[in-house]
């Protein structure tokens, strides 16, 4: 007789709290209850911090909408001397790029000089000083009346903020957020973004229609923006420093009380205590590095370092390239090109629908893996962006637009489409792959490097895209649909799959020559089964394995270094960590790592 399993039974057992982050285990002397999923410290922080992207995404949403408003026009455009448009005000391409571009030359140096400044004053007192930075930039442009170039610098002062926060906010998430919950709320950070621009299409709107031709119309929008950094500078007051760098500074029990307060558990918590003894061991990591220079230096002469740095550049680089901002940075403009009565309209519409679905985008992530989602949303941008030049250079009367009534629908349908596509995959998934793309011990300085390609090209597209557009029109598109399949062809062939993996996991087989497109179903095996050339490189990168070793040898245990497994073989082996059993070779220190890849 056939035997059949019941499924419900399964789900129960696999979704109960034992087979969770939450379940710690039963250790002797240590609290051990499962942690709460969620705590008002932890919701409050979340939300609080991720207000920084809002800031982002706020600003870079809100310029778009004044290129088109009247008031904007007279005040900071040119008027036309000549020709049937002689007497109207206008944007010259070198004015509008450089007043949409400067803010992008700004978040570059902010996102370079944040993280020295963390280091020295802290997080938490960075936020707060970048937060009045960035509202010394919003003073300059909101106080001009006729100087262009006034607006133009007060964006590049307000840049300084927002490239600085664009850091420190995943960072201080990171830093304190609970390891059960981290990722979701390092997550919120992009959806606040794609909110942010969202909401400034709607303050855009709505202040266009009621204060038209009035300077209000672009300094409601404007003025709002210090609301958000007050919310965010003062709110992180009531906040404490990240548990981590209190530890670095020696404040130990300032840090532990971070933790408890924010897990919502007791003091002798055994997640607390694992929390602490990580933290440890990254700080012993951190001593054996060298000077700045010399780490510098020693990153791109580590093995596998340059090709990884090119990569992450290149993603960030391509990111861009997909042609996303050139709808967010000026998409009023080219919705009022296809004969579109309010474009005001359109733009939050395109914004609504890259905030809603950006949910959908946290999910495919982790269901689908990044390089399938990434070569699918390649494609289907580079489908999207196809259809959107073919019609608006064949079919859309540009002289005349509203003779071609269908044209100008479809494409703004296809302009809906390819936000679609963004938001769900290159949006998120490129920030999820830099931030598993390096090593522990490079991983500070390898993310700027790349954070600093992101925003270069963002400044190079926001000043060249006027005259580009104004040369070849709509088939700008093909650019960026060729962009698109570039960057699909350089997914398969050189992004190793991260899905499921651990930190180490992912680094190990980027030192092993995996074949990207085999990296999915490719089984690691052990560490001690790594021949040695590669085990030395892996140490090197990630020295807080190496010290876990010799922390082993202090103890008399044997000398087993920690093991890099596939998945499966990985729950196998740890499962008794969850019941409090150490596997054998494996000290408190190497206890705690296996739990954080977990």
């Amino acid at each position: 007789m056939v035997q059949f399993k019941n499924p419900i039974k399964d789900w129960r057992r696999r979704n109960s709290v034992e087979h969770t982050s939450r379940w710690v285990g039963q250790h002797e002397g240590f609290d051990t209850t499962p942690l709460p999923r969620l705590t008002w410290a932890s919701i409050s922080m979340g939300i609080l911090v991720s207000m920084g992207g809002f800031i982002f995404g706020y600003d870079t949403g809100q310029i778009s909408g004044f290129l088109g408003m009247e008031d904007f026009l007279r005040r900071f455009g040119q008027i036309h001397t000549s020709g049937p448009d002689t007497g109207n005000y206008y944007f010259s391409n070198v004015r509008s790029g450089l007043v949409v571009a400067l803010l992008s030359i700004g978040t570059l140096f902010g996102a370079l000089i944040g993280a020295p400044i963390a280091d020295w004053i802290g997080r938490k007192f960075s936020i707060i000083f970048w937060c009045i930075v960035f509202s010394v930039g919003m003073i300059v442009q909101i106080s001009a009346t006729d100087k262009w170039y006034q607006v133009m610098m007060g964006r590049f002062v307000a840049g300084f903020g927002v490239g600085a926060l664009s850091l420190l906010v995943p960072m201080y998430q990171a830093e304190t957020a609970p390891r059960h919950i981290r990722g979701a709320l390092i997550s919120t950070y992009q959806l606040m973004i794609t909110f942010g621009i969202f909401l400034a299409a709607v303050f855009n709107y709505a202040a266009e229609r009621h204060q038209r031709g009035k300077a209000a119309s672009w300094q409601i929008t404007m003025g709002l923006s210090f609301v958000f950094a007050v919310i965010l500078g003062v709110g992180i007051l009531f906040f404490a420093e990240t548990p981590r760098f209190d530890y670095r500074r020696g404040r130990h029990e300032q840090a532990k009380a971070t933790m408890v307060k924010v897990y919502g558990v007791a003091e002798n918590h055994y997640s607390v205590h694992l929390e602490l003894e990580e933290i440890r061991v990254k700080l012993e990591a951190e001593k054996s590095k060298k000077g700045p220079i010399k780490e510098w230096l020693d990153m791109w002469r580590a093995p596998k370092m340059a090709y990884r740095l090119a990569l992450g550049m290149g993603l960030q680089m391509f990111q861009q390239l997909t042609g996303a901002n050139y709808f967010f940075y000026y998409g009023t403009v080219i919705f009022t090109g296809t004969g579109i009565r309010n474009s005001f309209v359109t733009q939050m519409i395109l914004n609504g629908i890259n905030f809603g679905v950006t949910f959908y985008g946290l999910y495919i992530v982790e269901h689908y893996g990044r390089r399938k989602s990434l070569m699918a949303g390649s494609a289907w941008m580079f489908i999207c962006f196809m259809i959107f030049a073919s019609v608006g250079h064949f079919a859309l009367d540009r002289q005349t637009p509203e003779n071609t009534p269908h044209a100008s629908v479809a494409m703004i349908c296809f302009a809906c489409f390819f936000i679609f596509g963004f938001a769900t995959t290159w949006g998120p998934m490129i920030w999820t792959i830099c931030g598993e793309l390096y090593p522990s011990r490079y991983r500070a300085k390898a993310m700027a490097l790349s954070t600093a390609s992101n925003w270069f090209w963002n400044f190079l597209l926001a000043f060249f895209t006027p005259f580009i557009t104004s040369a070849i029109d709509f088939r700008y598109g093909y650019v960026f649909a060729s962009c698109n399949v570039l960057a699909g062809i350089g997914i398969y062939f050189f992004v190793i799959e991260g899905q499921g993996r651990t930190l180490e996991e992912i680094d190990t087989m980027y030192l092993m020559g995996v074949k990207p497109w085999e990296s999915a179903k490719f089984v690691l095996p052990d560490l001690e089964e790594l021949d040695d050339k590669t085990r030395q490189r892996l140490e090197e990168t990630n020295p807080e394995l190496a010290i876990q070793h010799a922390a082993t040898n202090e103890v008399g245990e044997p000398s087993e270094k920690p093991r890099v497994d596939s998945d499966e073989a990985h729950n196998e082996r740890t499962s008794g960590l969850r019941d409090g059993e150490l596997p054998e070779g494996f000290t408190l220190t190497s206890r705690a790592e296996c739990l954080a890849q977990q």
